[in-house]
């Protein structure tokens, strides 16, 4: 089966056309900044409803919701390792990607659109979270049956260029 994996510079919270988008969530699953904040602001109050009784979440841990006012059926919430505190910290965002993709799976999902997890707010390093969330998805390509499309969403231009010079690497 052919998964295609492609890079944009969007909204994450406007990704019509994929069945589940990834929130960058807080320990909590409420809104906050960056990506939760825009992910629960599109979706309503429901989601915060809905992930009241789910928190709080363990660091790599991935949890599924509806996505109610959003044009998704499902969000998918990770949190991610805080750069420098969660140690270890690669392993800790590579199981995000991982933890994702399963329950994507599970729930029969076929498209997936993911932000930079770890990067805003958490510090992570542009470049080592990139190489991590590239190389983890393509190492679960094997492992998928249902998910055809996975797209990472990036709010900026210097972000972009990152993913797209990983992408030429393996060219």
């Amino acid at each position: 089966m052919t998964v295609k994996i492609e890079c944009i510079k969007g909204d994450i919270a406007k990704q019509e056309d994929m069945m589940a988008i990834v929130n960058a969530a807080n320990a909590q699953l409420k809104p906050g900044g960056g990506v939760a904040g825009a992910i629960h602001e599109e979706a309503g109050p429901e989601l915060e409803e809905a992930c009241r009784s789910m928190a709080p979440i363990e660091t790599g841990e991935a949890i599924i919701t509806y996505a109610y006012d959003l044009p998704n059926e499902y969000v998918i919430h990770c949190l991610g390792p805080v750069y420098g505190v969660d140690e270890p910290g690669d392993e800790l965002l590579k199981k995000c990607y991982v933890n994702a993709l399963r329950i994507a799976e599970a729930h029969d999902v076929d498209s997936i659109a993911f932000p930079a997890i770890s990067i805003g707010a958490f510090r992570f390093p542009v470049e080592q979270a990139t190489e991590i969330a590239i190389n983890t998805v393509k190492e679960m390509i094997s492992e998928l049956s249902v998910i055809k499309t996975i797209r990472f969403v990036l709010y900026s231009d210097k972000v972009l260029k990152v993913y797209e010079s990983f992408f030429k690497k393996d060219e």
